[in-house]
């Protein structure tokens, strides 16, 4: 019970990082949120270190180096299914993806086994993902071929995490998360550093290199991203399209610091969901883990007066359902 409740609140401070980098996005590009989130949350957790503790070994270096890197192949998968489209069939599809994969990894592998009521709790969840995580209003498009199949590849990739995090050993504490973390930043701190250089090189400065340029999609160094939001953001893009060399916008402080709760937020997350994968199942922690949008759309609601649609209401209702089958199974 203890670890399906706190899969499920560590889904909702997901979201909540979610939300913070997607309003970065606004004014910084994608990657350079996710590297400034990756150096954030490796700050955070170093400081916690000393309090929490944890064992150096090997083996738990080399899967959390591991888990770093599937974080940048899930963010690269996740951009180019997005900017394929259509968002609101490709998104729910990668949460399923990141959550079955675990879920079959955690029943057939690990050799985990629920009593029926959870069975039925974990394809509630799945219904509940795929709800929660739609954006209404979006035209009915059919995805492409390899549109399905990148996104597939994202929910993979992030799927792939919490099975490799899962396979670090308790004495590591939080070991792995920090090696991820520094992992994750030295990738795409490089890819920034290589983007700022070739813009110099073109005489565009090193600012045109940072600030957002066309869709906004917000994420974080586990490769989830602010998808209703990176929707609105493409839909104005292709409408001022027609300017070649947009004005670069000037970049406020504000938007550094989301950057930076972005990944304290994500950080704080991904300790959470450490804590629930070593007291409970692996199957439970990453149906519930899957939640995630839940968090993005309530703090939308609350901070920018966003409407919730009723259908995700209703994955909102299914999902805490879900929570309570799960607990008890």
């Amino acid at each position: 019970m203890f670890s399906a409740v706190l899969a499920l609140f560590g889904a909702l401070v997901y979201g909540s990082a979610d939300f913070l980098g997607g309003l970065a996005a606004k004014r910084l590009r994608s990657m350079v949120v996710t590297a400034v989130a990756a150096i954030s949350g490796l700050v955070l957790l170093a400081l916690a270190y000393p309090l929490v503790g944890g064992a150096w070994s090997a083996a738990d270096v080399a899967w959390g180096a591991l888990s770093g890197i599937t974080g940048v192949a899930a963010i690269a998968l996740l951009y180019a299914s997005l900017a394929i489209g259509p968002m609101s069939i490709l998104s729910p599809l990668t949460a399923v993806v990141s959550a079955v994969g675990p879920m079959l990894w955690g029943l057939l592998v690990g050799g985990e086994s629920l009593a029926p009521v959870g069975y039925a709790g974990l394809g509630l969840a799945l219904v509940a993902v795929v709800l929660v995580g739609f954006i209404p209003g979006a035209s009915v498009v059919r995805p492409s071929g390899r549109g399905i199949l990148m996104a597939i590849g994202s929910g993979l990739a992030i799927g792939a995490f919490l099975i490799i995090v899962d396979q670090t050993s308790p004495e590591s504490g939080i070991v792995p998360l920090l090696v991820n973390r520094a992992v994750n930043g030295a990738i795409t701190a490089t890819i920034v550093i290589v983007m700022i250089l070739i813009s110099v090189r073109r005489g565009n400065g090193a600012r045109r290199a940072i600030a957002a340029q066309g869709a906004h999609l917000g994420a974080t160094p586990s490769g989830r991203a602010d998808l209703e939001h990176a929707t609105r953001a493409l839909a104005h893009a292709t409408e001022t399209s027609a300017s070649t060399t947009p004005p670069v916008r000037d970049i406020p402080r504000a938007a550094w610091w989301a950057a930076i709760g972005c990944g304290v937020v994500d950080a704080t997350a991904n300790a959470i969901m450490l804590i629930a994968l070593r007291a409970g199942d692996l199957s439970i922690v990453s149906a519930l883990t899957a939640l995630y949008p839940a968090g993005t759309i309530l703090l939308a609601a609350l901070v920018l007066r966003e409407r919730i649609a009723a259908v995700q209401w209703a994955g909102l209702a299914l999902a805490l359902t879900a929570g309570g089958m799960l607990a008890v199974s």
